[in-house]
Protein backbone atom coordinates (compact mmCIF):
# COMPACT_ATOMS: atom_id res chain seq x y z
CA UNK A 1 0.00 0.00 0.00
CA UNK A 2 0.87 3.29 -1.01
CA UNK A 3 1.86 5.77 1.82
CA UNK A 4 1.31 9.39 1.61
CA UNK A 5 4.58 10.50 1.93
CA UNK A 6 5.51 8.64 -1.45
CA UNK A 7 3.01 10.60 -3.28
CA UNK A 8 4.16 13.88 -4.79
CA UNK A 9 1.18 15.48 -2.81
CA UNK A 10 -1.31 14.55 -0.40
CA UNK A 11 -4.11 15.79 -3.75
CA UNK A 12 -3.58 15.66 -7.64
CA UNK A 13 -4.62 18.80 -7.33
CA UNK A 14 -1.86 20.03 -5.50
CA UNK A 15 0.97 19.06 -7.39
CA UNK A 16 -0.48 20.73 -10.61
CA UNK A 17 -0.42 23.89 -8.56
CA UNK A 18 3.03 23.60 -7.72
CA UNK A 19 4.18 22.30 -11.24
CA UNK A 20 2.46 25.37 -12.63
CA UNK A 21 3.59 27.54 -10.18
CA UNK A 22 7.44 26.19 -11.07
CA UNK A 23 6.60 27.09 -14.54
CA UNK A 24 5.55 30.62 -13.91
CA UNK A 25 9.08 31.10 -11.98
CA UNK A 26 10.48 30.04 -14.21
CA UNK A 27 9.10 32.00 -17.09
CA UNK A 28 9.74 35.17 -14.88
CA UNK A 29 13.07 34.06 -14.03
CA UNK A 30 14.02 33.87 -17.80
CA UNK A 31 13.11 37.62 -18.21
CA UNK A 32 15.49 40.05 -19.97
CA UNK A 33 16.25 43.42 -17.69
CA UNK A 34 14.43 45.06 -20.04
CA UNK A 35 11.09 42.78 -19.82
CA UNK A 36 11.55 42.98 -15.84
CA UNK A 37 11.81 47.09 -15.86
CA UNK A 38 9.16 46.94 -18.97
CA UNK A 39 6.61 44.84 -16.79
CA UNK A 40 7.28 46.80 -13.46
CA UNK A 41 6.98 50.11 -15.12
CA UNK A 42 3.59 48.78 -17.07
CA UNK A 43 2.19 47.32 -13.73
CA UNK A 44 2.89 51.26 -11.83
CA UNK A 45 1.35 53.15 -14.50
CA UNK A 46 -1.37 50.88 -15.33
CA UNK A 47 -2.70 52.23 -11.37
CA UNK A 48 -4.87 54.86 -10.67
CA UNK A 49 -1.94 56.64 -8.66
CA UNK A 50 -0.57 57.32 -12.24
CA UNK A 51 -3.93 58.44 -13.66
CA UNK A 52 -4.42 60.72 -11.16
CA UNK A 53 -1.04 61.80 -10.98
CA UNK A 54 -1.45 62.44 -14.82
CA UNK A 55 -4.66 64.76 -14.31
CA UNK A 56 -3.04 66.74 -11.31
CA UNK A 57 -0.09 67.01 -13.71
CA UNK A 58 -1.69 67.84 -16.91
CA UNK A 59 -4.42 70.42 -14.76
CA UNK A 60 -2.01 71.80 -12.59
CA UNK A 61 0.59 72.64 -15.94
CA UNK A 62 -2.33 74.22 -18.00
CA UNK A 63 -4.09 76.17 -14.53
CA UNK A 64 -0.17 77.22 -14.04
CA UNK A 65 0.04 78.95 -17.66
CA UNK A 66 -3.70 79.83 -18.36
CA UNK A 67 -5.10 80.13 -14.91
CA UNK A 68 -6.13 83.73 -13.88
CA UNK A 69 -4.55 83.55 -10.66
CA UNK A 70 -0.50 82.84 -11.99
CA UNK A 71 1.74 84.32 -10.03
CA UNK A 72 4.56 84.12 -12.43
CA UNK A 73 5.67 84.14 -15.62
CA UNK A 74 4.21 81.66 -17.71
CA UNK A 75 6.82 79.12 -19.39
CA UNK A 76 3.95 77.45 -21.69
CA UNK A 77 0.87 79.62 -22.49
CA UNK A 78 -2.34 78.50 -24.84
CA UNK A 79 -1.96 76.21 -26.85
CA UNK A 80 0.35 74.50 -24.35
CA UNK A 81 2.80 73.47 -27.19
CA UNK A 82 5.44 71.56 -23.94
CA UNK A 83 2.69 70.32 -22.10
CA UNK A 84 1.40 68.47 -25.62
CA UNK A 85 5.15 67.35 -26.60
CA UNK A 86 5.66 66.34 -22.73
CA UNK A 87 2.60 64.29 -23.12
CA UNK A 88 2.93 62.74 -26.49
CA UNK A 89 6.63 61.80 -25.23
CA UNK A 90 4.87 59.81 -22.38
CA UNK A 91 2.45 58.30 -24.33
CA UNK A 92 5.22 56.81 -27.29
CA UNK A 93 7.27 56.09 -24.52
CA UNK A 94 4.81 53.90 -22.57
CA UNK A 95 3.20 52.78 -25.74
CA UNK A 96 6.52 50.98 -26.29
CA UNK A 97 6.83 49.71 -22.83
CA UNK A 98 3.71 48.05 -23.06
CA UNK A 99 4.23 46.26 -26.07
CA UNK A 100 7.55 44.66 -24.81
CA UNK A 101 5.39 43.30 -22.00
CA UNK A 102 2.57 42.40 -24.08
CA UNK A 103 4.92 40.57 -26.76
CA UNK A 104 6.72 38.89 -23.73
CA UNK A 105 3.14 37.21 -22.22
CA UNK A 106 1.84 36.66 -25.99
CA UNK A 107 5.19 34.27 -26.01
CA UNK A 108 4.48 32.84 -22.56
CA UNK A 109 0.62 32.32 -23.68
CA UNK A 110 1.85 30.60 -26.88
CA UNK A 111 4.18 28.13 -24.98
CA UNK A 112 1.18 27.43 -22.31
CA UNK A 113 -1.07 26.83 -25.49
CA UNK A 114 1.98 24.69 -26.69
CA UNK A 115 2.16 22.45 -23.37
CA UNK A 116 -2.02 22.03 -23.38
CA UNK A 117 -1.85 20.87 -27.02
CA UNK A 118 0.87 18.42 -26.01
CA UNK A 119 -1.12 17.20 -22.30
CA UNK A 120 -4.12 16.55 -24.52
CA UNK A 121 -2.41 14.86 -27.37
CA UNK A 122 -0.48 12.82 -24.81
CA UNK A 123 -4.25 12.38 -23.07
CA UNK A 124 -5.83 10.89 -26.27
CA UNK A 125 -3.09 8.60 -26.82
CA UNK A 126 -3.20 6.91 -24.01
CA UNK A 127 -6.76 6.63 -24.02
CA UNK A 128 -6.84 5.20 -27.55
CA UNK A 129 -4.26 2.44 -25.79
CA UNK A 130 -6.56 1.80 -22.80
CA UNK A 131 -9.88 1.59 -25.61
CA UNK A 132 -7.28 -1.19 -27.19
CA UNK A 133 -6.41 -2.77 -24.10
CA UNK A 134 -10.12 -2.97 -22.97
CA UNK A 135 -11.44 -3.81 -26.29
CA UNK A 136 -8.82 -6.74 -26.33
CA UNK A 137 -9.58 -7.77 -22.84
CA UNK A 138 -13.22 -8.11 -23.46
CA UNK A 139 -12.82 -10.11 -26.65
CA UNK A 140 -10.53 -12.24 -24.40
CA UNK A 141 -13.01 -12.87 -21.85
CA UNK A 142 -15.74 -13.56 -24.23
CA UNK A 143 -17.92 -9.90 -23.20
CA UNK A 144 -20.05 -8.78 -26.32
CA UNK A 145 -19.35 -5.28 -27.15
CA UNK A 146 -21.23 -4.25 -30.48
CA UNK A 147 -23.66 -2.05 -29.08
CA UNK A 148 -21.21 0.49 -29.79
CA UNK A 149 -18.71 -1.23 -31.65
CA UNK A 150 -18.57 1.18 -34.75
CA UNK A 151 -17.61 4.31 -31.99
CA UNK A 152 -14.93 1.83 -30.30
CA UNK A 153 -13.30 1.63 -33.65
CA UNK A 154 -13.70 5.05 -34.53
CA UNK A 155 -11.98 6.02 -31.19
CA UNK A 156 -9.36 3.19 -31.13
CA UNK A 157 -7.31 4.88 -33.69
CA UNK A 158 -5.28 7.17 -33.06
CA UNK A 159 -6.52 10.98 -33.59
CA UNK A 160 -4.59 12.19 -36.64
CA UNK A 161 -4.37 15.88 -35.36
CA UNK A 162 -2.77 17.23 -38.29
CA UNK A 163 -6.43 16.01 -40.34
CA UNK A 164 -8.09 17.56 -37.57
CA UNK A 165 -6.26 20.74 -37.72
CA UNK A 166 -6.98 20.95 -41.59
CA UNK A 167 -10.72 19.98 -41.31
CA UNK A 168 -10.81 22.54 -38.20
CA UNK A 169 -9.60 25.69 -40.53
CA UNK A 170 -12.12 24.49 -43.64
CA UNK A 171 -14.80 24.73 -40.90
CA UNK A 172 -14.16 27.79 -39.20
CA UNK A 173 -15.44 31.42 -40.50
CA UNK A 174 -12.45 33.15 -42.52
CA UNK A 175 -10.70 35.94 -40.68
Amino acid sequence: MLHSQNLPMDHPSQFNIQAIAKLEVAALARRTLTEKFSDALVKAVGSTSFLLFNLVFVFGWMLANAGPLVAFQRFDPFPFGVLALVVSSESVFLTIFVLISQNRMARAAERRSHLDLQVGMLAEQELTTMLQMLQALCAHTGVDVRFSNRQVEDFKSTTDVSKLANELEKKLPGK
